[in-house]
């Protein structure tokens, strides 16, 4: 009996592939056929020790049931015998006999399908490649697109657990399921096409995936961590999904390894949404949930929070937890609690170690992720990364090189509420605040000239944004200038004006090349800065220098109404990449008084080459244009499209619907490369 045992234990260990272990339990019944029934009681034995999933144990006993039944041979054309046991609970349905015979109707049980049957005659199921709480996923051709000669006739297709197709609400749960993955549309989330059933069997298609899950990595013989340069990618890859799942109010409900999805391509997938519940988010009010597929089951006792043990409602902080877990065990090994479950680890008041390959404030990090308590657990997935990232950027990752910014992942993934636009200096004076006052009379001081007087020169300076105001007797220029007009000359202008003393001048020189873009947008800066920069776009790096390999993270506030954004990257190659929106980033619309971080996941990610370049963020009341523009097109094409448009919405709606900030960042190679 002992070949059968090992079968399923090397099941367990993750050491044979789903084909292998059928393969090799067939090998295993063939050679102990004599004694059936002592193969059910080692299935039993072995079942009690460590559950198999249960289409995997019903498919082993019925094919040790098989054995038991006596022998007999069927034509191609008849249907088989199969006889109705007093333990087997399954459904029967009765079938006509073959043509031409003469026997009576027969009894047939509604088996589950498997590799080699066909659903709704058309996906022919050719390959087991997992389990999951709902269901057995299958790779499957699709006749269809085999017959139209697509390239890729390969799908993934969830047949639901027979418990669950016993359940009276499983066609709900899946239909919920695919819902909900269809509305997560995300590269790190598998793609869900639709749900069906064929007869009692119900089922779910979505993309096939080339790979493996994290879960059978963890189960390689040996398996003492990854170091933490090859484990960032993976870590990535699960928290952008779960980021994107929360922000659209989804909760996974039963994160753990074997949903974490490693291709071929080095790509990360989030799989099986299927007891996602929808959780409530604090600024919305929703519609209450009819149905809950978490009624069904399914949470996994290692990486279950204690909140998930005691029936609360699901929060975010729950995906956190499991993540935390499974990071650990990436970088080290082992479960960070012994595989126990929260609600013992916590009882018993073990506390994991720190990993060897984790620094001070990495590990602050993944602990505070850790934690038992759900108020003080970390809330919210990019809080968690950038602890995690070591520094006091985002995290850094590979590159995909367009125009000047190498930009991997164009997409806008974080949008928190955590910070007022700082509004205006407080003892700045332009020409619409009150005359400064002298602290040694305590009488306001009037300068010795007049903003009127500075106007006619700013207005006439080429390639520049600047606004003027007064300091005492001293005047105070801001703004962005061309190099070929240059700080100096502007300056030197300036303090020929009757009265002025003194010029100082917090002004950007911008290349040549981008002057173009300073020239048409510098009325629409000028006003904004005039009603004190409610629009504001600016980097996490003060000085806007940016050294290879670092993220870069843009942090926006909107103006007091509802708005569209326009996120444009001006490169020093005359070309103009648009970060958002763009094919990838759809979403562009803010609400009143609004503050957004992109870029805060590592989406961005500097590389050569290297220069300076100027962002733009333009805020209009209405779409812009109609639909996408190309992602990366002619910045002078662009210009003018942005000039029409510009005119026809200033038109109807006034200038002062429309603002614009610049922020400016200068990149350059990493020392010792």
């Amino acid at each position: 009996m002992a070949s059968l045992s090992d079968a399923i234990r090397a099941f367990h260990s993750g050491g044979l592939s789903h084909n292998e272990f059928f393969s090799r339990i067939d090998r295993a019944l063939a050679a102990d056929h004599a004694d059936s029934t002592g193969l059910l009681a080692v299935l039993a034995k072995e079942h009690a020790k460590v559950p198999l999933p249960p289409d995997v144990y019903a498919e082993v006993r019925r094919r040790i049931e098989d054995l038991m039944r006596p022998a007999h041979r069927f034509t191609a054309d008849q249907t088989r015998m199969q006889t109705n046991d007093s333990d087997d609970s399954r459904p029967e349905r009765v079938t006509s006999p073959p043509s031409g015979s003469i026997d009576k109707p027969i009894v047939e049980l509604d088996r589950m399908k498997g590799i080699g049957d066909t659903l709704n005659g058309r996906f022919l199921l050719k390959e087991c490649l997992g389990f999951g709480g709902m269901g057995t996923v299958y790779k499957a051709l699709d006749l269809r697109k085999l017959e139209a000669s697509d390239r890729n006739p390969y799908i993934a297709i969830k047949v639901l657990n027979v418990q669950f197709r016993g359940h009276p609400k499983s066609l709900i749960a899946l239909q919920r399921e695919a819902k909900k993955a269809q509305a997560l549309a995300h590269p790190n989330i598998v793609t869900v096409y639709d749900f069906d059933r064929d007869g009692s069997m119900v089922y779910l298609t979505m993309e096939y995936l080339s790979g493996k899950p994290l879960s059978q990595t963890f189960r390689t013989p040996g398996f003492t961590g990854m170091t933490y340069a090859k484990a960032l990618p993976i870590i990535n890859g699960m928290a952008k999904a779960l980021d994107y799942a929360h922000e659209r109010g989804f909760v996974h409900c039963d994160f753990k390894p074997a949903n974490v999805f490693l291709m071929d391509t080095g790509q990360v997938k989030v799989i099986d949404f299927g007891i996602a519940r929808v959780f409530q988010r604090p600024d919305e009010d929703g519609d209450e949930t009819i149905f809950d597929a978490g009624s069904l089951g399914g949470l996994t006792p290692a990486y279950a929070s204690p909140e998930m043990f005691e029936h609360r409602e699901p929060d975010p902080r729950d995906d956190i937890y499991a993540l935390a877990c499974i990071t650990y065990e990436l970088l080290t090994g082992r479960h960070p609690y012994g595989r126990l479950p929260s609600t013992q680890a916590r009882s018993a008041g073990i506390r994991p170690q720190r990993p060897k390959n984790l620094g001070q404030r990495q590990w602050r990090a993944l602990k505070a992720a850790l934690s038992f308590n759900r108020e003080t657990r970390t809330r919210t997935v990019a809080r968690f990364l950038q602890g995690m990232s070591g520094e006091r950027r985002a995290l850094k990752y590979a590159a995909l090189v367009t125009t000047g910014l190498v930009i991997a992942a164009l997409f806008v993934v974080a949008l928190r509420y955590y910070w007022q636009a700082s509004i205006g200096s407080g003892d700045a004076m332009d020409a619409s605040s009150p005359p400064s006052r002298d602290p040694q009379t305590a009488q306001p001081s009037t300068p010795a000239f007049s903003l009127e007087s500075i106007t006619p020169i700013l207005s006439r300076t080429p390639c520049s944004a600047v606004t003027a105001s007064v300091r005492g007797d001293a005047l105070q220029v801001q703004g962005f200038i061309g190099e070929r007009v240059g700080v100096a000359r502007l300056k030197d202008e300036l303090s020929k004006v009757p009265g002025v003393k003194t010029v100082n001048a917090d002004i950007q020189q911008v290349s040549d090349e981008k002057c173009a873009v300073i020239e048409l947008l510098a009325p629409y800066w000028i006003s904004n800065q005039q009603r004190g920069r409610t629009t504001s776009i600016w980097t996490r790096d003060p000085d806007g220098e940016l050294t290879e390999g670092d993220s870069l993270i843009l942090d926006i506030a909107t103006p007091p109404y509802d708005s569209y954004i326009y996120v444009d990257y001006h490169a020093f190659d005359g070309g103009v990449v648009h970060l958002a929106p763009s094919p990838r980033v759809r979403g562009n619309q803010a609400p009143p008084n609004h503050a957004a971080t992109i870029g805060e996941l590592g989406n961005w990610v500097v590389a050569k080459p290297f220069g300076t370049d100027l962002i733009a963020l333009i805020v209009t009341p209405v779409p812009l244009f109609d639909g996408l523009r190309p992602e990366v097109e002619s910045s002078a094409d662009y210009l003018r499209a942005v000039d029409t448009q510009l005119a026809g919405i200033v038109a109807k709606y006034g200038r002062e619907q429309v603002a614009v900030d610049f922020v400016q960042i200068t990149t350059k190679a990493r020392e010792g490369r």
